[in-house]
């Protein structure tokens, strides 16, 4: 079990690539502390899940974006495990509507979600890192931080990008002792997209080498081995798993 002993908080873990992620670490030993902001219900039940597979895990409710309820999260997991070894800033927002339509109301949300949480979970993390003198974190970004698919998804794409750039400062910031990396997932099946039109995925999927959306627990492989002393010379990393996208 590579992470036996080791405390992981999975930001947006009640569902999709957070909750799978969870489950990784989950069946490789480690105590899993799982975020989430609406979903309570689905968040007791991966704890569930993750103690039938024998380990530990707590529900924490937290707005990422919000420092105060940030500090409190982690507050919360030391005092219930000791220690945090991991982090995955997982949790993110999308809204689909025309660009010109977009609200600065829904830009700010996008923002504090999906860019200005990851500060804050990763500056919080870092200080309970660096009492132990180590730590993993992993950024969930999005292949969109890398290129322009929509004009619909601007804001996102925005913030992803910025979650990029972030690694890479973090990853200098932190050095030697904490590592920081990324991945740029592509399209992955999960609720979030579950309502897409059906021509959409179709079309989608064709732009995708290998003909489909990946399933959750392929991006939660990737996030495993950078987390893990695999990845020990890894840091400031872009790991794009789109499927070979174009």
């Amino acid at each position: 079990m590579r992470f036996k002993d080791k405390v992981v908080l999975v930001t947006g873990s009640s569902r999709g690539i957070g909750k799978a992620i969870a489950l990784g670490f989950a069946r490789e030993g480690a105590k899993v502390i799982v975020n989430y902001y609406n979903s309570e219900k689905e968040a007791e039940n991966v704890v569930d899940e993750v103690k039938k597979l024998g380990s530990d895990a707590v529900a924490v409710k937290c707005d990422v974006g919000q420092e105060k309820e940030v500090k409190a999260m982690f507050d919360a997991a030391v005092k219930k495990f000791g220690k945090i070894d991991i982090l995955i800033n997982n949790a993110g927002i999308v809204y689909d509507v025309p660009l010109m339509d977009k609200t600065v109301e829904q830009w700010k949300k996008i923002l504090d979600t999906n860019l200005i949480g990851v500060f804050l979970c990763a500056k919080y993390a870092a200080l309970a890192m660096k009492k132990n003198k180590s730590g993993a974190i992993v950024n969930i970004a999005s292949n969109n931080g890398l290129t322009t698919n929509s004009p619909e998804s601007a804001d996102y794409d925005a913030s992803k990008a910025g979650v990029i750039s972030l690694t890479k400062n973090l990853a200098e910031e932190l050095a030697p002792k904490i590592r920081v990396n990324c991945i740029a997932p592509g399209w992955v099946d999960t609720e979030m997209n579950k309502d897409l039109p059906k021509d959409f995925i179709q079309k989608e999927m064709k732009r995708t080498f290998v003909q489909r959306f990946a399933k959750p627990e392929e991006i939660a492989n990737v996030a495993l081995f950078l987390a893990s002393d695999d990845a020990g010379f890894m840091t400031g990393s872009i790991i794009v798993a789109d499927g070979g996208y174009k």
